[in-house]
């Protein structure tokens, strides 16, 4: 496509100004020192909530979804937005009840948590789980992706698109570790949500001419009616995607619930928040944002099937639309891009280096986050930058084989880190809800989940990704319940504290979330 020059100019005025307002706020603070483990790991513990929010959000939307999306709205329609709407409901549920739980037994990780209520086995297998899983799947995906996005948007070579992209998402958190990300990501989501609406708003301008997007909006409701069902029947051939009453009540709950709940690459705002009231409040936040991201990204991909309805791959949706951009604008919306992209894997490195840090260097060193001794809790620091340095340098190397050598090849993976999204989400919601769930009882879940998961796909390939997870999730919980049963339980292994845990939330939050609830429930309606 290429940019002009003053596309050029709008893009590095971001990346500069983006740069210098990391590095300020990340900045040590006169006196204090450099800093500690919990400074740099959960920005001191102080993380106001529009901050958590917004952070929620840039974490969560790259280059992939954004294309991606875009690509499946162009294909499927509006039903691909239930992965949005279904999350605005999660988010809340994890702000009401699990919040609550890991915020009042100070949990700075999620394998942690796994540790004090299980034991240290299911810590360390659940960390390097993790680890591989954020170095090998999620971040070479998302810098792959990326280099693909900004080199059809941009023509640079994707191999230097690739480096870029890397290399900046690491210097720019490297310094002030999750402070940095999250502090600025309110900046990247405001771009994001700009650029978003420009281009949905141009797109709809050109469909309805003189009537403007209203009257455009319209004429795609009438164009393309078979693009604005949410539930999609049997005979549909996207089906086995988005298989019908199942994004409602079944196995997207299982994702959604594992994602925004109990996965360190999101979780880790909210415990970084100053009060439970400012996360549960960034939680309610982040879910009026995700109520507006169809709007913002697979809006433009329904577009295009009027203004271009002859695309080659559903996935070129997105870039196709900003070619109707005049000058400037194509490089707003091109920086709003490169801002998912750069928010996404800076908050990935800066989880990779968590983990590694405080669940596995920390524990093999005997060292106790944020109460041994200043220098050795400092060094902690070191060992995250270095981490990252390494992770990133790994996600680089391989993304072109791992990610870049075949599409198939890479569904297969993304489906099979679905493999353990049930068990995962098993151990967790026992971990937090019933006393009685043992060690022997999660690990049984895990490996029932990968079991179970692989033995459907290889003999039952005909039932849906999502009806296979909630099928998986039933017998895993069924499995742990029994297990734990059998098994002698070890309360001295527990250190997490439930009983004076209070779910109350305030009255800002109950009034925002029965908001919230009442428009899911007239989208569903409307777009039934």
């Amino acid at each position: 496509m290429g940019l002009a020059t003053i596309d050029i100019a709008v893009v590095v005025i971001y990346a500069i100004g983006i740069f210098g307002l990391a590095q300020w706020v990340s900045r040590d603070k006169p006196g204090a020192g450099p800093k500690g483990s919990a400074d740099y790991f959960l920005a001191s513990k102080n993380l106001p909530w529009w901050a958590i929010g917004a952070s929620l959000i840039a974490a969560n939307i790259s280059a992939e979804q954004i294309v991606g999306m875009s690509g499946s709205g162009y294909a499927i329609g509006l039903a691909i937005a239930s992965y949005e709407w279904m999350a605005a409901a999660t988010l809340l549920i994890v702000g009401k009840f699990f919040l609550p739980i890991f915020l009042r037994n100070e949990i700075y990780t999620m394998p942690q948590f796994l540790e004090r209520r299980y034991g240290p086995g299911i810590r360390t297998l659940m960390a390097v789980f993790w680890l591989v899983l954020y170095v090998f799947v999620n971040l070479t995906s998302i810098i792959w992706l990326g280099s693909i996005a900004v080199t059809q948007v941009a023509g640079v070579n994707q191999d230097v698109a690739l480096v870029v992209l890397g290399v900046f998402a690491l210097l720019y958190q490297l310094r002030g570790g999750l402070k940095a990300v999250a502090l600025t990501d309110i900046v990247q989501v405001t771009l994001l949500v700009m650029g978003g609406l420009i281009i949905a708003f141009l797109t709809l301008g050109k469909i309805g001419g003189e009537g403007g997007v209203v009257a455009g909006f319209s004429r795609l409701v009438e164009v393309a009616p078979d693009h604005f069902h949410m539930i999609l029947e049997k005979g549909d051939p996207h089906y086995m995607d988005l298989p019908g009453l199942s994004v409602l009540i079944g196995g997207m709950w299982i994702a959604n619930l594992s994602y925004w709940g109990f996965n360190q690459y999101i979780i880790q705002r909210a415990l970084a928040a100053k009060s439970l009231d400012e996360a549960q409040r960034g939680m309610l936040f982040a879910a009026v944002i995700k109520l507006m991201m169809p709007i913002i990204i697979v809006l433009p991909g329904i577009a295009a099937v009027i203004l271009a309805p002859d695309l080659a791959k559903p996935d070129e949706a997105y870039p196709t639309m900003m070619r109707l951009l005049p000058p400037g604008l194509l490089g707003l919306v091109f920086a709003a891009l490169v801002a998912a992209i750069i928010a996404s894997t800076a908050s990935k490195i800066n989880s990779i280096a968590t983990i590694f840090t405080l669940d596995v260097w920390a524990k093999f060193k005997g060292v106790k986050v944020g109460e041994d001794a200043v220098a050795e809790d400092r060094k902690l620091v070191g060992v995250g930058r270095i981490v990252a340095i390494v992770a990133i340098v790994i996600a680089i190397l391989t993304a072109r084989p791992l990610v870049g050598s075949s599409e198939q090849a890479f569904q297969f993976i993304q489906e099979f880190t679905g493999f353990f999204t049930p068990g995962i989400t098993v151990i967790f919601l026992l971990g937090l809800f019933w006393r009685r769930a043992n060690e022997p009882g999660a690990i049984s879940a895990a490996v029932a989940s990968v079991l179970l998961s692989w033995g459907f796909k290889v003999w039952a390939p005909g039932v849906p990704f999502m009806d296979r997870m909630g099928i998986v999730f039933l017998a895993a919980l069924v499995l742990a319940v029994v297990v734990s049963l059998l098994t002698p339980g070890r309360p001295d292994k527990d250190t997490i504290s439930t009983g004076d845990v209070r779910y109350a939330t305030s009255t800002g939050f109950n009034a925002g979330a029965i908001a919230v609830v009442l428009v899911l429930c007239v989208l569903y309606a409307v777009f039934w």
